[in-house]
Parts: structure tokens; C-alpha cells; sequence
């Protein structure tokens, strides 16, 4: 089963992308390997519960159930151990992935308040990318009269693309709605 964009990737994006350029294998062509969703929750070490609404929430979103992730090291001042419990992520590839994108471009981006588009410098070096949301609520599948506490996420998404041109290109053709430079000012 091919979704909408992978469908859009393999017609339209990836014959623009060989153009531009210049790709003698359209496999040298960068592609979108995963997309990852992360919530952080530092106040879940006083409360547990929120985690578990966090992962609830995430499950969701992503439509597969989420990973706690646990500290890797104490951090005295933020009253954190090793071991703890302090947020949930989901990797996503393949349909799922895709499905994610589209509803990302096409429903819940549209949705922010204020929204002028995304920041084109949010890029790594590498060609992944990182975008921040600050509620969970433009998701359509939340329901926000559950909702007890706002939290954010970071939404990454990686590339098989060496440099961030080529990335930024990739994913502006994908259709994620970047400012122009103008906008930027």
C-alpha cells in the first residue's frame, strides 16, 4: 500500500530532485527515513501521571505505542536519577511515517496559532531537521476536554541528505510550508 506522499515522493519529488541536482542514480536522490516524536517531561519525576497521559497522548498522535525513555545520568539540581522516567518518544518509518507528514503539512501545521511557516534554519549540518511544537492540542486526535496539563514535542526528521540544501529542498518540495527569507526578518 502506497500512501498519498510516497506516492507525490516517487512522481514528483524525486525527478525534481535528480534534476536539480544533477543525480546520475536516482537512488543518490536523498529520501526521508524516519521521523521521530519526542515529549520531555522533567515535572514527571514529582508526578508519574503525567507521563502516563503524555504516552497516552503520543500513542495517538503517532498511532503506535510510545518508549519511556529514562535518564541516562543524575543531574543534582533538576532532582533527577539515573534510571528515571523522564519522557516518552516514538520513532516513526515506512506508511506510518508518511501518513504522519501528510497530516503534519496538511492538518495540524495550518492549525498553529500564528503561524507564518516553519524556520528554515532549524537544520543540523547533516540534513535532519527539528521542529518544535508547543501544545499538543492542534492534533485532531486529541480531545482537549481530557487534556489536563499543555505539553510540548519535538518532531525531527531525518534525511538521507548530505548537506541541508539539498534537505531543505526535499522537504519544501514534500510540502512543508518553510518562510521565505523576507518572512525570517
Amino acid at each position: 500500500m502506497m500512501t498519498r506522499l510516497e506516492e507525490r515522493y516517487r512522481s514528483e519529488v524525486l525527478p525534481a530532485l535528480v534534476k536539480r541536482f544533477g543525480y546520475t542514480n536516482v537512488l543518490a536522490a536523498p529520501r526521508l527515513r524516519k521521523i521521530t516524536l519526542n515529549i520531555g517531561m522533567g515535572e514527571a519525576n514529582q508526578n508519574i501521571k503525567l507521563l502516563d497521559t503524555a504516552a497516552v497522548e503520543l500513542g495517538l498522535i503517532a498511532g503506535q505505542k510510545p518508549v519511556i525513555t529514562r535518564a541516562k545520568k543524575s543531574i543534582a539540581n533538576f532532582k533527577i536519577r539515573k534510571g528515571m522516567p523522564i519522557g516518552c518518544c516514538v520513532t516513526l518509518r515506512g506508511v506510518r511515517m508518511y501518513e504522519f507528514l501528510d497530516r503534519l503539512c496538511s492538518i495540524v501545521l495550518p492549525r498553529v496559532r500564528d503561524f507564518k511557516g516553519l524556520p528554515a534554519s532549524s537544520f543540523d549540518g547533516r540534513g535532519n531537521y527539528t521542529l518544535g511544537l508547543k501544545d499538543q492540542l492542534v492534533f485532531p486526535e486529541i480531545d482537549y476536554t481530557r487534556v489536563d496539563k499543555i505539553k510540548g514535542m519535538n518532531i525531527t526528521l531525518t534525511t538521507s541528505a548530505h548537506t541541508d540544501e539539498e534537505a531543505r529542498e526535499l522537504l519544501k518540495l514534500m510540502g512543508l510550508p518553510f518562510r521565505t527569507k523576507a518572512e525570517e526578518r
